[in-house]
């Protein structure tokens, strides 16, 4: 079929010449989802030539609309028409969803599905400034792998303290994605691991133990009411939440173990993060003789091993045993600070340093798997153990001391 002649110019179909007041324009016509859509090309001289290639342009926006690869914004960006046929989420606000993934959080909190405090730590990163400039104004569906990747790669810090911050983020996309709102996650498109390695610092917390003389200071330097807890932390290993969590029950007497499997944060008891950290602690001469002698205080006033001294209650965070044990037992002692977590340190090395299994003690301490004590506790592991084995066998000890 041949074009209309329009001021002496051929067009061909769906091509018109437009007259205004000032100025003379192309238009090309289309049907897109059932609706009949005229738009003007930029301005520029009219001739049979530009018709033509307007001519061109609009068959290869009908062969793209056949075949399903036609993208209104591409070719039209600017025009009202546009905001019609654009993807969903680029109507939606990257901002407004990542307050729906904090909302999603704090009901997660009220169903005993999230520790209080981890919902701190998602909030702090989701109002942090960097976040802030980063979602401001920015629709969810625009956002591309490379910025996700420069903005990570932006952050200073440890590796553990860029995936804390960015974990809300990529709850946000993941959902997204879930929702139909975008095409693709730019997180599955992003080697995180890789990325994190090149751009973050190493952390500069350090394993550093107490000495078997500083332990001995402690001991005799903690009240009464102090020193069973303390003894037992040096010669059990566990974490702070654990040990404030730790109940009468869980205690075998018989086989001298202690069941973990429960961790309080913040005064809520929840399952430790991994099955590893499910496990029965093997409890030595110096544990059994702590546990001994907090039963006076504690066994008969309920079921908590642990109580606060100062009101006869249970603990309710690892925060109020560092304030109102640790540091004021260090102070009089007259021992160099470190953190009560060196507690669960002391353990591990004291146990590697005389030759015990890492694997044991990996069980012993929860971890997935021995790597982490490896990386950890390297520097104390004895010689025939530096070179792992491929699938060793855990080993129990009884009667270990330290």
């Amino acid at each position: 079929m041949g074009g209309r002649k329009q001021h002496d110019i051929v067009c061909p179909r769906g091509v018109t010449v437009r007259d205004f007041k000032h100025e003379r324009r192309i238009q090309i016509a289309f049907s897109y989802q059932g609706v009949e859509c005229r738009e003007l090309l930029p301005p520029k001289p009219v001739t049979q030539t530009s018709v033509s290639q307007a001519g061109g342009l609009r068959a290869e926006i009908v062969r793209r609309v056949a075949e399903k690869t036609f993208v209104y914004t591409e070719y039209f960006p600017d025009s009202p028409r546009a905001a019609q046929f654009a993807p969903t989420g680029l109507r939606v606000l990257l901002d407004d969803r990542l307050r729906l993934t904090e909302e999603a959080y704090e009901r997660q909190v009220a169903n005993g599905k999230m520790s209080p405090s981890t919902l701190a730590g998602y909030v702090k990163a989701i109002h942090s400034e960097r976040m802030t400039d980063f979602v401001r104004g920015r629709a969810i569906a625009s956002v591309k792998p490379s910025e996700v990747r420069a903005f990570a790669s932006g952050i200073e810090g440890t590796a553990k303290h860029v995936r804390n911050l960015m974990t809300p983020l990529r709850a946000t996309f993941a959902d997204a994605l879930n929702d139909d709102l975008i095409p693709f996650d730019p997180f599955t498109r992003i080697d995180m691991t890789s990325l994190l390695k090149k751009t973050t610092k190493n952390s500069d917390y350090e394993v550093d133990p107490f000495t078997q003389e500083e332990r001995e200071i402690l001991l005799q330097n903690a009240r009464p009411d102090e020193a069973p807890l303390v003894r037992f932390w040096l010669h059990a290993g566990l974490r702070p939440g654990e040990l404030i969590a730790l109940k009468w029950p869980k205690i075998d007497w018989t086989q001298r173990r202690a069941r973990i499997d429960v961790n309080q944060v913040v005064g809520v008891e929840k399952m430790p993060k991994t099955a590893a950290g499910i496990r029965d602690v093997d409890l030595d001469e110096g544990a059994i003789a702590a546990l001994i002698a907090q039963k006076p205080a504690s066994l008969e006033a309920g079921a908590h091993v642990f109580l606060n001294p100062r009101t006869g209650n249970a603990w309710t965070t690892d925060a109020q045993l560092r304030k109102t044990l640790w540091v004021p037992l260090l102070e009089r002692s007259g021992v160099r600070y470190r953190n009560p977590y060196q507690c669960r340190h002391t353990f591990a090395s004291a146990l590697l340093t005389a030759g015990e299994n890492p694997w044991y003690v990996a069980e012993q301490l929860g971890h997935v798997d021995v790597q982490m004590v490896f990386r950890t506790y390297g520097k104390f592991i004895t010689a025939d153990y530096q070179k792992p084995k491929a699938e060793p066998t855990l080993r129990a000890v009884a009667g270990r001391s330290t």
